[in-house]
């Protein structure tokens, strides 16, 4: 590619560059895109020559508003051009969200335009070499940029698109910025038009906040005193006075706020958790959002199920009804099919490996079971179930259970007598027992099939049918128990079920 900074200046020589591009260079951080505000008589003419010298392909991605985005065959970098909203460019300035993102910088100055290689098949830039003097700044953003500031533009800002609410947070997680206090003030007051944007924009704001690591905790509690979590989530409001006797002050909230903290946690330490495992789990925790959301949401039932039964607060069946109010929440966000389907079944299980140890001994049938019914779900739930367990002891006494927990599980007498702490080591050690069986022994988890369901009519002269399959699970519990070891046992045992038919 010809000198790029050269080109546009040549192309488009009113434009400015505006922005993100401007506020992450300013940073010395690189952008998915560059964003060039300019004219509107001047866009399209703009957009036809870049894209014939850049060999770029080029649409026009929103008529109403004047926006046409490039994108280069050989670099996939990105460009967009954009008429000025208002009569020029101190106009357009003015009503962009916040004083940080209202700098623009003159495309005629030419500043260095650095191009990295793609990532997830866009290019990354930067632009080097700005002059101080040459930025356009009417709204004290450059200032803010320097004390990492988030403010916003202006008490409407919120109201022309209500997104903003929540683009604050997520650019204070990104950029480590902090959202001074009138801004919070107005998000406060502003909270209930969260409703207003589509479910897709929400979410990829919140899968942009979620997917950076261990701030989770801090921002949600943030969006929660200003009342915007709850706006955005109002089944969550429940939580807060819900079961306050047993988990304190804040009630099941509280307890939603640590499990999150905890996944945030366990997701940037595999190594730590899960030691033998961590580069395994690692191929199962790419979408760490996700794991975030089912956090977020995996006790949000709560509060609707909640009853005392002989003087003891229950919450029956609220993993299977949670699951349910999760599937509405999370259609509402326009999550994919298969995203909602592994949720749900997180967070509709989340429960059962807590059942698989309540018995001192765990059956090879039982774990059998519970990975053949919770399939691909498996992993990531008990990942949740980390979280959980997790959520009630401090990080202190995480820190001095978590070495042990890859020795052998503790009996439930063992555990009690440590309380809180003894019970939580026990899951700890039970999710250990769990990764141990699901990665060094999977045979026991998946054994191999030894018949087929031809093999069973044959041996007993039966038609296809549930009990040809009845008896194909039998032996598959008869292998991992140990009953049934090859081909020939595994006949024997389909002999033993029953009598061929007359």
């Amino acid at each position: 590619m010809e000198n790029l900074a050269d080109i546009l200046a040549e192309l488009v020589p009113n434009g400015y560059y505006v922005g993100g591009i401007v506020r992450n260079s300013l940073l010395k951080r690189l952008s998915g895109d560059i964003d060039i505000a300019l004219p509107a008589c001047e866009v399209k003419s703009a957009a036809l020559a870049l894209a014939k010298r850049l060999k770029a392909a080029t649409f026009e991605m929103d008529p109403e508003l004047g926006v046409w985005r490039l994108v280069t065959h050989q670099e996939k970098l990105q460009i967009d051009l954009t008429a000025y909203q208002g009569k020029d460019l101190t106009a357009d300035l003015r009503r962009r969200d916040f004083a940080f993102n209202s700098l623009a910088y003159p495309v005629s100055a030419k500043p260095q335009i650095v191009v990295s290689p793609c990532t997830n098949d866009t290019a990354r830039v930067l632009l080097k070499r700005l002059l101080r003097a040459k930025i356009v700044d009417k709204t004290g953003g450059l200032a803010d940029v320097k004390n990492k500031i988030i403010r916003l533009n202006g008490k409407d800002r919120f109201k022309e698109d209500p997104l903003r609410m929540l683009r604050a947070f997520r650019c204070a997680a990104e950029l480590k910025f902090t959202i001074e206090p009138k801004t919070l003030a107005q998000i406060k007051k502003d909270k209930a038009l969260i409703s207003q944007p589509a479910g897709e924009r929400v979410r990829e704001e919140l899968e942009r906040l979620f997917a950076v690591p261990g701030v989770m905790y801090k921002f949600l509690l943030q969006m929660d005193a200003c009342g915007l979590l709850t706006a955005l989530f109002p089944l969550l409001k429940d939580q807060r006075g819900c079961a306050e006797v047993y988990y304190g002050k804040g009630g099941v909230l509280k307890h939603t706020f640590l499990v999150c903290k905890r996944i945030d946690y366990l997701l940037e330490n595999l190594h730590k958790a899960f030691p033998k495992y961590a580069r395994q789990l690692g191929t199962f925790t790419q979408n760490k959002p996700l794991y975030k959301m089912v956090a977020l949401l995996h006790d949000i039932a709560k509060p609707a199920t909640a009853k005392m039964k002989k003087g003891r607060l229950r919450f029956f069946y609220h993993e299977q009804v949670g699951a349910k109010m999760a599937r509405h929440i999370l259609e509402q966000l326009h999550y994919s099919r298969a995203d909602i389907r592994l949720m749900c079944a997180m967070i509709g299980e989340h429960l059962r490996p807590s059942n698989l140890a309540s018995n001192d001994i765990m059956t090879q049938r039982g774990v059998y079971h519970f990975f053949r019914d919770l399939g691909d779900a498996a992993i990531p739930m008990l990942l949740l179930c980390w979280a959980d367990y997790t959520s009630y002891v401090s990080d202190a006494q995480l820190r001095r259970i978590l070495p042990r927990s890859e020795e052998k599980m503790m009996t439930i007498a063992q555990a009690e007598r440590f309380k809180n702490v003894g019970k939580t080591l026990r899951h700890l050690q039970m999710l250990a027992f769990m990764m141990r069986q699901f990665f060094d022994q999977p045979a026991a988890v998946k054994p191999t099939k030894l018949i087929t369901g031809q093999d069973i009519m044959k041996v007993l002269n039966i038609k296809p049918g549930p009990r040809v399959g009845a008896i194909l699970e039998a032996v598959a519990v008869a292998q991992v128990e140990g009953k049934v070891k090859t081909r020939q046992e595994a006949l024997v045992f389909v002999q033993q079920q029953g009598t061929p038919e007359k």
